[in-house]
């Protein structure tokens, strides 16, 4: 059954070749707490300095929510969106903007709208460290392009 399930993972993705970014770290052992409230606090501050309210939520490998933090006067929308994108960057291993990109160039890419828990919408990062994903973060509250930025900002600083 297992590999069964694995074929039909592959085969499913093997459209998303080109626009997706087939080449994916493997998963590393879990982000700690810690590491954690490092992502959480880069990102505010990134947030802050832009003047951006933002929520942000930091995911383990499996995209099991570990912290999260919403800045005064984000938009309530947020809180749900910002898990999205944490929980997709996670469980697909990849980015949400490369998701956003396949979308957005239509064809193959479109497929994405069809996957169970796909967020395309710019925002979601996976956390690597040392050539693994240990985790995930996802941001949102602005643009999705500052989404990203803040994302970044968190991701870097478990590195």
């Amino acid at each position: 059954m297992k590999k069964i399930a694995a074929t039909a993972f592959a085969l499913l993705f093997a459209g998303f070749a080109t626009v997706a970014s087939a080449q994916v770290p493997s998963y590393g052992p879990n982000i700690t707490l810690e590491q954690a409230k490092k992502a959480v606090v880069a990102g505010e501050a990134e947030a802050r300095k832009n003047g951006w309210p933002v929520a942000i939520a930091i995911f383990d490998t499996a995209g099991q929510l570990v912290a999260f933090q919403k800045m005064d006067d984000t938009q309530t929308a947020s809180i749900d969106v910002a898990q999205d994108k944490g929980r997709s960057a996670a469980i697909f291993r990849r980015p949400t903007k490369v998701m956003e990109d396949a979308v957005a160039s239509g064809g193959a890419g479109v497929r994405f709208l069809n996957l169970r828990g796909a967020s395309t919408v710019e925002g979601g990062l996976p956390i690597v460290l040392n050539g693994k994903i240990i985790g995930s973060i996802g941001v949102s509250g602005v643009t999705s392009q500052q989404d990203g930025i803040v994302a970044k900002a968190g991701a870097d600083a478990v590195k």
